[in-house]
């Protein structure tokens, strides 16, 4: 199966206007996305898909593959979309951008052991702050293994027992070019519009998202507090890896 790694980077943020270009310990955060999903087994062509020419011009610069793409995307899914469209490939995985720590083994992970119309890394929530969060985004299961919901709300609600585990999804998906499709020619629904969550505009029309569980110690950097803490665990793992 021919795999290809899309990794969307846009230059405009809310939070942190040229996130992907932040600095970690002398290289752009997007060095390091790469970096990792270079590393993963398995995976035939990696590229960043900007909208930006410094982010462009920065990947050429450090021998990175990068295609420019429109600067009118709402989504990073429809970004990964066209890029899509100049790299042909069995299916499609999507690590966004600001996911510095994510594990290459853990990239590996979001395969699907058989052929999935979409499929997205979860993880347990480990602290009380990470579940009120909405950055964090909440995601239930069925008993087959497939979405039911997400939502940027704690869920479930914990009104007949408190024995169960929250679950936030992670920024590391597989399309198959089907789904790609699927969301490119679909408009946006009401949850969708309302959470805004990409995912929902798969459930909203009763398509299957298959989830798959995994230890992972990555964070989405959506904060200057998030950059700092990333920096941080980077700095601490050079230590513990230098002679």
């Amino acid at each position: 199966m021919d795999i290809a790694a899309i990794i969307p980077a846009r230059y405009q943020s809310s939070r942190m206007p040229g996130k992907p270009l932040s600095d970690i310990w002398g290289k752009p955060m997007i060095w390091w996305v790469y970096r990792q999903v270079k590393k993963a087994r398995g995976i035939g062509q990696v590229v960043v898909a900007t909208d930006h020419q410094e982010i462009y011009t920065v990947c050429q610069r450090l021998q990175m593959d990068c295609l420019l793409t429109a600067p009118d995307h709402p989504t990073s899914t429809q970004r990964v979309y066209e890029a899509a469209q100049r790299i042909p490939a069995d299916l499609y995985l999507c690590v966004n951008g600001d996911e510095p720590l994510i594990a290459p083994e853990v990239v590996e992970r979001v395969i699907p052991a058989q052929p999935e119309f979409a499929a997205n890394l979860m993880t347990k929530i480990r602290t009380p702050a990470e579940a009120v969060d909405e950055t964090n985004i909440k995601v239930a299961a069925d008993t087959r293994g497939y979405a039911l919901f997400f939502s940027r709300s704690p869920i479930p609600h914990p009104k007949g027992s408190i024995q169960f585990d929250y679950y936030k999804h992670l920024g590391v998906l597989a399309y198959s070019p089907e789904a790609l499709e699927f969301f490119a020619h679909t408009e946006k629904g009401p949850l969708e519009t309302i959470e805004d969550i990409n995912e929902l505009r798969f459930l909203e029309h009763g398509k299957p998202i298959r989830m798959i569980p995994v230890e992972a110690d990555s964070l989405s950097v959506d904060t200057p507090k998030d950059l700092a803490y990333v920096r941080q665990v980077i700095r601490d793992r050079q230590t513990k890896e230098a002679p």
